[in-house]
């Protein structure tokens, strides 16, 4: 059972020690085992709030893109590795939120909300938080309808919004690339998206736009077949 959403906003958290020697050591470790193709890093603002929209394949996504990244980024976990009891409970939640973890509560209404509050507080503070607008991992490897919640903080901060295409994540094996004709990892950084005409525009409207316009900048670079449905093929 999913533990509720605390009732006041906790402080932003921020990335440890812990995150920035594993990176230290997971870019290396991930290169010998993926050699990831990376393209469009200098597109992720140096300074300031960016919010990184990408697809979501496998587990591995939020690894690589971290280890991708010129900047520290933070993600969106499941609550349920903050609340676990024991040695093991205790050690997932000191390393999650060691590595700058923000809690997400599957949940509507208040839960969601404090979800969403969470990452627009690590906006606020200049810092680069990535999101899944689909919500959940693709099963099929179409690229479904985006949620209206990654909209909503790129609306409320003003940050950057920064489309990533990811391809291979879904399927890739540890060394696959040595084998031949075995296809990489790949990790494209799109450019930020343009929203200076929706200046103006009402809530509702906008936030639809954004949403449109993050999942139409992802397929382009993935080359994913858009559903054209929202994604309930996963619950992770």
């Amino acid at each position: 059972m999913t533990a509720p959403a605390p009732s006041t906003p906790a402080p932003a958290p921020r990335p440890g020690a812990v995150y920035f020697v594993g990176r230290v050591v997971l870019r290396p470790l991930f290169w010998l085992m993926y050699r990831p193709r990376i393209t469009g890093r200098s597109n992720v603002p140096e300074r300031g709030p960016v919010l990184l929209a990408s697809n979501h394949l496998a587990s591995l996504d939020t690894v690589i893109i971290p280890t991708s990244a010129r900047r520290p980024v933070q993600f969106l976990i499941k609550s349920s590795y903050f609340t676990g009891s024991g040695v093991l409970g205790r050690f997932k939640r000191w390393f999650f939120t060691s590595i700058g973890g923000v809690p997400v509560y599957r949940a509507t209404g208040r839960d969601a909300r404090a979800a969403l509050d969470a990452g627009s507080s690590i906006l606020r503070a200049g810092s680069v938080f990535a999101v899944f607008p689909e919500g959940t991992r693709s099963r099929d490897g179409k690229l479904h309808q985006g949620h209206g919640g990654a909209a909503w903080m790129a609306r409320e901060t003003g940050a950057a919004v920064v489309p990533v295409g990811l391809i291979g994540t879904g399927t890739v094996k540890p060394f696959s690339h040595l084998l031949p004709g075995r296809p990489r990892v790949e990790v494209h950084f799109g450019e930020p998206l343009d929203l200076s005409d929706l200046e103006g525009v009402p809530d509702g409207k906008a936030r639809r736009e954004i949403t449109e316009r993050m999942m139409a900048a992802i397929a382009g670079l993935t080359g994913q077949e858009r559903s054209g449905s929202v994604n309930a093929s996963s619950r992770d």
